[in-house]
This record gives C-alpha cells, sequence and structure tokens, in this order.
C-alpha cells in the first residue's frame, strides 16, 4: 500500500506552507508518529509528524518548495518492496495513486473540519514537564534528532532545554559526552567571545537586500501579512484620536525598568484593564452577531527581522500582574523571533496594540486585523507646551493614539468612552498597575 502525505493546515488560516526540511530522507523507515518534515505554517516552523508507519518512498515536494494545504508532499510505502513504486508514482504525476488515508478529504474541504486524524498529524505541541509532548512524543528539532541517531543517544531521556523544552543538538552533545561528528553535521559557526545584548520587544524589520532590475518573492509570513490586509478591506472602520499625558507613565516606568517590566508590558497592561470597563472594544463581528470572547487577550505588533510581521499573545493580560505580563512578553518574543510559537499564541488576540514610539512617530493609523474589533495605535511620548489648571503655560510629555475601530461592532462614542478612560488612568491613577 502507497499512502500520501498532504500538506497539512496547522492553523485555520493557513492555506499554502513552505518545506523548511526534510527530516527523513527516501528510503529510510518511518514509525508511526515520528517527524518527517519541517513546515513553514503562516508565521511558525513547525515539525509534522506520520500517521502511518512504512518506508519513504519518494518525496514530491523538495525542501524550499511551497505548496497548497491539501497537497500530497510525500509518499509513504508500506513495506521496502513498495518504495521503487511509490518513486514510480511520483515521477508519473498524472498518474492515479490509490491512497487509503483520511488525509484524502483534505483536498475538498476546509482546513477546519478535516478529519480528527489528519489534525492529529500535525498538532501543537503542548509542553509537559521538562520537555515538549506532542502526540505523545517527545518534540525534537531536526538536526538533534539526526545528531541523536549518530550518537547513539536515546531522546527519551532526555530534557530539553530549546524554546517549550524543545531537544536541540546541544543537549544530545551533552548527553553523549562528545562533540557531534562534522562529517555528517553542519558545522556551527564560532562562538562569540562577547554574549550579544538582548534585542528590543519590536525590532525594526531588516529591509531586503537592493536587487537593480530583479524581483524578490514575498517569503511566507508577507504572503500571510498581505491576505489579512486585502482582508482587511471589507470591514467599515474608522478612527478616533486621543491625547494622553505620560509624566507619570513615565516616572513609573523609571522605577520598574530594572525589575525588568518594559513599556510594552504597561501599556498592554493598561490597556487590558481599561478593556474590562469597555468589554465591546474587546469584541468582535462574526457571522452577522457580535462575539464576546471570554479573555481579554492583548495582542502587540512585532516587526520581523527577515519582514513579515506577527502579533504575539498576551492572554489573560488583565489577570496578569505587571512582572508576569513582562516575562511573558520577552518569552514571547524571543519564540517569535525563533519562529518557535504555537499557532494559539499569535492568533488568539481580542485587542491589538502597534507602537511606533519608539521610533520618534508621533501618530498614524493602523490597519485592522481581521477578526477583532479594534487595534491602537500608539505614538511618541513628546515634551509639550500646555496650559496648566492656574492658567499658565507648562510642558508635559504627551503621546498621541489612534484607535481603530470595525463601526459594525463599537460605534463613536464607545471608542472616545474607551480612550477617555485609558487616558485617565495612565495620567493619573497608573500606580495602580503594579498591584
Amino acid at each position: 500500500m502507497i499512502y500520501e502525505v498532504f500538506m497539512p493546515a496547522l492553523s485555520s488560516t493557513m492555506t499554502e506552507g513552505k518545506i523548511v526540511s526534510w527530516v527523513k530522507e527516501p528510503g529510510d523507515k518511518v514509525e508511526k508518529g515520528e517527524t518527517v518534515v519541517v513546515v513553514e505554517s503562516d508565521k511558525a516552523d513547525m515539525d509534522v509528524e506520520s500517521f502511518y508507519e512504512g518506508y519513504l518512498g519518494a518525496i514530491v515536494v523538495p525542501a524550499g518548495e511551497t505548496t497548497p494545504v491539501g497537497e500530497a508532499i510525500a509518499l509513504i510505502a508500506e513495506t521496502e518492496a513498495e518504495i521503487v513504486t511509490a518513486q514510480q508514482q511520483a515521477s508519473g504525476k498524472a498518474q492515479a495513486v490509490s491512497v487509503e488515508t483520511p488525509g484524502a478529504i483534505a483536498e475538498t474541504q476546509p482546513a477546519d473540519t478535516q478529519p480528527a486524524a489528519l489534525a492529529a498529524v500535525a498538532a501543537p505541541a503542548v509542553q509537559n514537564g521538562g520537555a515538549t509532548i506532542q502526540n505523545g512524543r517527545v518534540v525534537v528539532s531536526p538536526r538533534a534528532r539526526k545528531l541523536a541517531k549518530e550518537l547513539k543517544v536515546d531522546l527519551s531521556t532526555l530534557r530539553g532545554s530549546g524554546p517549550h523544552g524543545r531537544i536541540v543538538a546541544e543537549d544530545v552533545e551533552a548527553a553523549a559526552g562528545k562533540p557531534a561528528v562534522k562529517a555528517s553535521i553542519t558545522p556551527l559557526p564560532p562562538p562569540l567571545a562577547i554574549t550579544p545584548p538582548v534585542k528590543p520587544a519590536f525590532v525594526a524589520a531588516a529591509p531586503a537586500p537592493a536587487i537593480a532590475g530583479q524581483q524578490v518573492p514575498l517569503t511566507t509570513l508577507q504572503n500571510a501579512v498581505v491576505r489579512n490586509m486585502v482582508a482587511s478591506l471589507e470591514v467599515p472602520t474608522y478612527h478616533v484620536g486621543y491625547t494622553i499625558t505620560t509624566d507619570n507613565l513615565d516616572k513609573l516606568y523609571k522605577q520598574v525598568k530594572s525589575k525588568g517590566v518594559t513599556m510594552t508590558a504597561l501599556l498592554a497592561k493598561a490597556v487590558a484593564v481599561t478593556l474590562q470597563k469597555h468589554p465591546l472594544l474587546n469584541a468582535s463581528y462574526l457571522n452577522q452577531s457580535l462575539s464576546h470572547p471570554a479573555a481579554i487577550n492583548v495582542a502587540v505588533a512585532v516587526a520581523m527581522d527577515d519582514g513579515g510581521l506577527i502579533t504575539p499573545v498576551l492572554q489573560n493580560a488583565d489577570q496578569l500582574d505587571l512582572y508576569t505580563l513582562s516575562r511573558t512578553w520577552k518569552d514571547l518574543v524571543d519564540r517569535a523571533k525563533a519562529k518557535q510559537l504555537q499557532p494559539v499564541e499569535y492568533n488568539s488576540g481580542t485587542f491589538t496594540l502597534s507602537n511606533l514610539g519608539m521610533f520618534g512617530v508621533d501618530r498614524f493609523d493602523a490597519i485592522l486585523p481581521p477578526g477583532t474589533g479594534a487595534i491602537l495605535a500608539i505614538g511618541a511620548s513628546i515634551p509639550t507646551v500646555v496650559a496648566t489648571d492656574d492658567g499658565l503655560l507648562g510642558i508635559k510629555r504627551q503621546m498621541q493614539v489612534n484607535l481603530t475601530c470595525d463601526h459594525r461592532v463599537i460605534y463613536g462614542a464607545h471608542a472616545a468612552a474607551f480612550l477617555k478612560d485609558l487616558a485617565k488612568l495612565i495620567d493619573t491613577n497608573v500606580q495602580s498597575l503594579t498591584l
């Protein structure tokens, strides 16, 4: 029997995926539940496990290429004798393939209605203790898995030090007590003498190298952003601006900065607390109804170094204390840069922040992400000459914020009331954010 391995839908918005690397090579034995390929979804690299046991007969889509969800990317032969047959089927694309797999339905069904069996193939990893467990197996990087075979290291005995407990090559080398075999492993770059500084939470995307007379194709992440922005054109939006005095916010930031608190965490916490009083700002339009989520999940836009945009989500932001929120944010950004976020960590936001103030931008409009009701664009805090309460002139630090709203959900009065309460919290009661 020859089985087809399809490009899985790793998120509800994923329409195509890019093959990052093949963990297995044609002819290799494949166990059920074993990682065979690493796929780049919209915004993350994820291990994809085999639903079958047999031998990798042929690779239909090589590493580096992109294919739509539901398309065959490889063939698995049930026995060694069928490997040649699988290779013949792969080369003859026009030939009908006899496949016995619940995943075949994926070509005619949307991603959200795929059979549970296929969904289990690409189910996101969940943390269990020290290591990441996915479908009952420890999640291992492709390089670490290959290295473990060469050094004869039992992966089930290791505790991963990578993101979310993922076992990486260094864990395998440490367990073996000797360096990896250089003949079959790509050598690592020489270590730096000085640890590089941590990048800020919001890093400007590195511009693509200028290539005169050539077109540079968009990355998978950039294409995902394009689809989301085009979808946002169908939403009737409007903008409401507000000026917020930030003297007290700036003072508080100086007090807590040494404890690891970021300005992003302060702003996210302030917004989340204000959303408790204005649940309509946390709602969205869905199927001719208002969808009120059970939690306040604040998403914050982060530019990726290689292009594109991602919005890591601070889930239950109103319930977390300021210091936990800051630690969570740092972890999210680190894993976002490494493309290790799970889909729920970047697509579950109920309200979005976009902060360009750190670049000196005084005001801008933000485009509303699909599936949400509002996004707040935050400008720089700038010393401004203002009239004081006693009729004199003084200098206060002020920032311009601009709220983009879905008019099907939020009316102007609702947006104005939210911004008024947010400004009052930041200007007069910001110390309450530390409680």
